[in-house]
């Protein structure tokens, strides 16, 4: 490629952008906000260092400049005109060496991110997993920043994915061979090929994209070193060891970016006529772009041209996913199989053994459980897997996470490759420890169990639900697993530890399924007292997790029956008294009371924490259901004050779970009476108490609601508005539109 100046000519562009900028009263960075155009860009144009921009670019301009009728075909015309100029020109301008790519999809921001990284110059490189859309990336960018480099673009695929990449020495005879240097000029060592190329680009603007690198090793030569000079790099490693490079980190697309890549490969109507088929198809693909586009070709071209439904179909076949996604000489596999191959022995090992690990994400601590590696050493093999993007990092504390498709590889070296007894030793190892850790957290959570053991796992009530609620799908996994194993005695102990820890967050987690299989392990293990359990605690969770109140009435006397036929009087007094929130929730308040107020007389045998206080609270909840507000408030109060008095009786945390939630109720009879400043202040005094614990059976949000409404009655105008305005905040974040209306509404209410 010859080094071409541009002419003075090509300079007309920049001078009527330069103009129409300043007439439409606008800066260079106002205009690249409008645009999407980097200021950089923008600024090469001007000065005539950069032909015209690429056709959508050019149509962006217009659109920000908002030209129209004939001065906005003046505009495009001499665009069009600019570039054909750089074409005659610049004759290395076109892009060498790269794959044709499909028109890119879903990707704006990132290459709105890279636009911004030209601008520094040096090298950016953009890393990921097999299939994610590195190289479309690349060609796209390069299309859209080739205005700001006149002197072309160099671009090499570095092919190191390959038994053999490209050698350095290699890469740089042929680009050295595009810039003109001819064989006789040719140097011979590296390190002279480098320097050449280094001052041959020293006073040129020119692109150069290095695709599919292998390591830090191959690239650091072929970087040029020239302000003047942009470097994009593609790898599946993060090539971290590269001084001064900037990196876009490539993810999968969004749910909206993949459907919106199958409505551009297989068409726009099959979108249409199959939109909640397109959803899950593109789930199924993990959002990978490679993987969505060999599905959508099947769509577009397939011999039977199938149902989206009808291929969802087939994929959901786990052991067949990757067998379906290939198109021609590509699949996913190979491409996966080469990123593993160059792992280090010890790191493909690792890789395939967490493929044991069942939930979303993972630590260090159970990635060396899942591996048989030793704490100490597994965070550096990570570290490798993450460096090839066989991994990646995910939350503020680290976690490690696998590509759904990355996953369902790894299971098959796995099986192919650990011998059985391995992958049954490790998988056992992994359970039990998911299982043990589990158990001593949620036992924290017990009432009477006032301090944290020296011997347990955990240091404080916080770190324990911190870990409980991180490896939920962990847990939950490891329970399944256990069951499948027929271990039911570990099931079914599982469950009766953690119970605890499931007041308050009911909506967290799935309780029924963890209740579900315990009931199952007791009846498998013929242990009565443990049905009975289950069966009491899984009516519970139907009624307040997953709203099926007539099948909780069912569970919950079938819980009765059995209790009652072992003799289990505190097993029967519980579930009457859940059967009674069942009945108050369906309206039946005075069968309700006949069964609450059964329990309540019962409970004080039991223990204050363990029973009495949930009866009494019960009762109230009945009492208030039934609209007997001034009695319901006068038994909140008694309970909350029994509660202050046996404080002493339970650990931190059930304390302030229960008085949050007795300072609650009060509020709802208070506001229910019209002792609206009185219900303002302990709707306040809930809020307090779980201000800290976060975590409650109303959210923050509709607490705060409450205090706003309470507060417009009593004509405290600026404290409601206060309230109504922190509980909108929080509503927006959890997408809660009914109570979005009704704090909007309230807001109304009030004078501005």
């Amino acid at each position: 490629m010859s080094a071409t100046r541009t002419s003075a000519s090509e300079s007309s562009f920049g001078e009527v952008l330069l103009g129409l900028r300043t007439a439409a009263g606008l800066s260079q960075a106002g205009l690249a906000l409008a645009s999407g155009m980097s200021v950089r860009a923008l600024r090469e144009l001007e000065r005539g260092r950069a032909s015209a921009p690429q056709e959508r670019s050019t149509e962006l301009l217009a659109d920000a400049l908002a030209l129209a009728g004939e001065a906005r075909e003046s505009f495009l015309s001499l665009a069009r005109q600019g570039r054909r100029r750089s074409t005659r020109t610049a004759k290395g301008a076109a892009l060498r060496g790269l794959p044709a790519v499909s028109g890119l999809v879903g990707r704006q921001q990132e290459l709105q991110q890279l636009s911004l990284e030209a601008e520094a110059g040096g090298a950016v490189v953009i890393a990921g997993p097999p299939g994610i859309g590195k190289t479309s990336l690349a060609v796209a960018a390069a299309n859209e920043l080739l205005s700001s480099f006149p002197d072309g673009c160099l671009a090499l695929d570095l092919r190191g994915v390959d038994d053999r990449p490209l050698s350095p020495a290699a890469a740089l005879e042929q680009m050295l061979a595009s810039l003109d240097v001819s064989p006789g000029r040719m140097p011979v060592t590296l390190e002279e090929r480098s320097s050449l190329f280094r001052k041959v680009l020293r006073d040129r603007r020119v692109l150069v994209l290095l695709d599919n690198a292998f390591n830090e090793g191959q690239v650091r030569p072929l970087l040029t070193m020239s302000e003047g000079c942009l470097t994009v790099v593609t790898c599946r490693r993060v090539l971290a060891g590269l001084e001064s490079a900037r990196w876009v980190l490539l993810d999968t697309l969004t749910q909206d970016g993949a459907v919106e890549l199958v409505a551009a490969v297989a068409g726009e109507q099959v979108v249409r006529e199959e939109p909640e088929a397109v959803r899950e198809l593109v789930a199924l693909c993990g959002n990978l772009p490679l993987a969505v586009r060999m599905v959508c070709t099947r769509l577009a071209v397939g011999r039977d041209r199938r149902s989206v439904a009808a291929l969802v179909g087939e994929l959901r076949d786990e052991r067949r996913l990757l067998d379906s996604l290939s198109m021609g000489d590509e699949d996913l596999r190979t491409a996966f199989s080469t990123s593993y191959q160059a792992l280090s022995p010890r790191a493909r090992s690792v890789f395939r053994r967490l493929a044991v690990v069942p939930g979303v994400h993972f630590d260090d601590d159970l990635a060396a459980v899942a591996t048989g590696v030793p704490m100490a050493e597994v965070g550096l093999v990570l570290d490798e897997l993450v460096e090839m993007s066989l991994l990646t990092i995910t939350t503020e504390s680290v976690r490690f996470q696998f590509h759904d498709l990355i996953r369902i590889f790894a299971r098959e070296r796995r099986l192919e490759e650990e011998p059985r007894e391995v992958r049954d030793q490790l998988r056992d190892a992994f359970t039990t420890h998911v299982l043990d850790q589990a158990s001593a957290a949620g036992g924290l959570f017990f009432p009477d169990v006032r301090e944290v053991p020296r011997d347990c796992p955990f240091r404080s009530y916080e770190e324990a639900a911190e870990w409980l609620d991180r490896e939920a799908s962990n847990w939950l996994a490891a329970q399944r697993e256990a069951a499948e194993l027929g271990r039911h005695r570990q099931v079914l102990d599982f469950a009766v530890a953690i119970h605890c820890y499931a007041i308050g967050r009911e909506q967290k987690h799935r309780w029924n399924e963890v209740f579900e299989l315990g009931l199952q392990a007791a009846r498998a293990l013929r242990d009565r007292r443990g049905e009975a359990e289950m069966l009491n605690l899984l009516g519970a969770t139907q009624h307040r997790c997953t709203d099926e109140q007539e099948l909780a009435l069912t569970t919950l006397r079938e819980a009765v029956a059995v209790a009652e036929e072992i003799g289990h009087r505190r097993i029967v007094m519980s579930a009457k008294s859940s059967i009674g929130l069942v009945l108050s929730h369906l309206g039946k308040h005075a069968e309700a009371l006949e069964h609450i107020t059964f329990a309540y007389e019962r409970s004080g045998e039991f223990g204050y924490f363990q029973h009495r206080v949930w009866t009494s609270l019960g009762l109230g909840v009945c009492l208030l259901a039934a609209g007997r507000f001034a009695d319901a408030l006068e038994q909140f109060a008694s309970t909350l004050d029994q509660t202050k008095q046996n404080r002493d009786q339970t650990n931190q945390e059930t304390l302030h779970r229960m008085m949050a939630l007795l300072l609650t109720l009060m509020g709802d009879c208070l506001s229910a009476l019209g002792r609206w400043e009185e219900a303002a202040d302990s709707y306040l005094g809930a809020r307090t108490t779980i201000g800290a614990l976060q975590m409650s059976y109303r959210t923050e949000a509709e607490l705060a609601f409450s205090e706003g409404v309470a507060r417009r009655h009593i004509g405290e105008v600026e404290q409601a508005r206060a309230c109504l305005v922190f509980a909108l905040g929080k509503l927006d974040a959890l997408g809660n539109r009914g109570q979005r209306e009704m704090a909007e509404a309230e807001l109304a209410l009030l004078p501005s």
